[in-house]
């Protein structure tokens, strides 16, 4: 594997793993653990820098020249968006750190968790997906689609939430509702990057069968 493929590897992996110390952090919440939610959430932060790093790692490397033309392009678009997704990760840890200690109705607490195991999923799809690449790429192009799928679920999760916070209006506090509306937007924009990598890791494989 070139070095340049290897670092993108490397990215890929741990911004895998915020989304799944999301997770961590959002079911720790939900139970009231909060100290074993805030271990997650340093941990998460701490994975971001990395991945800030690698980031620039990679765009050194392609700015060499080592993979050129469109599967050059491609892996720079990849390893952007993955970036910004680890970055929408990021916001939604901030989000649960900061309504810690907050009350919150358990029925859109299981909403939350609900999206983050989602999102947790993606990374599943999307992990076999990437690891087809080079392997069995019409493969990764079938897996790159069940994105879609989860992604559709994450909507309609996020809709119900919308509808709980107005049920819920009176017995939430104005600045708790406010943070609960951001949190929700940073996963559903965590969604809507899924699909973007998805489609990423698409062309990359197309890009493989066509040139086989």
């Amino acid at each position: 594997m070139s070095k340049t493929l290897n670092l993108a590897q490397q990215q890929i992996t741990q911004a895998f793993n915020t989304v799944k110390e999301l997770e961590s952090a959002v079911i720790a919440f939900s139970n009231g653990n909060e100290s074993e939610a805030e271990a997650s959430i340093q941990r998460l932060f701490s994975m971001e820098v990395e991945i800030d790093n690698l980031r620039r790692a990679v765009l050194t490397e392609l700015m060499k020249g080592e993979l050129s033309g469109k599967y050059g392009e491609n892996l720079k678009g990849l390893v952007e968006n993955l970036d910004k997704l680890a970055d929408l990760v990021k916001d939604s840890a901030r989000s649960v750190k900061i309504l810690i200690g907050s009350k919150i109705p358990s029925e859109i607490s299981e909403v939350y968790v609900s999206i983050a195991k989602d999102l947790r999923e993606c990374t599943t799809v999307l992990r076999e997906c990437i690891e087809m690449l080079g392997l069995d790429p019409l493969k990764a192009i079938e897996l790159a689609v069940k994105v879609e799928v989860i992604e559709g679920r994450v909507d309609d999760s996020y809709l119900k939430a919308k509808s709980l916070f107005i049920k819920h209006s009176k017995q939430l506090d104005t600045a708790v509702l406010v943070e609960l509306y951001n949190w929700l937007n940073f996963m559903e924009q965590a969604a809507d990057m899924f699909i973007r990598t998805a489609d990423q890791i698409r062309i990359l494989a197309e890009t493989e069968v066509n040139t086989t």
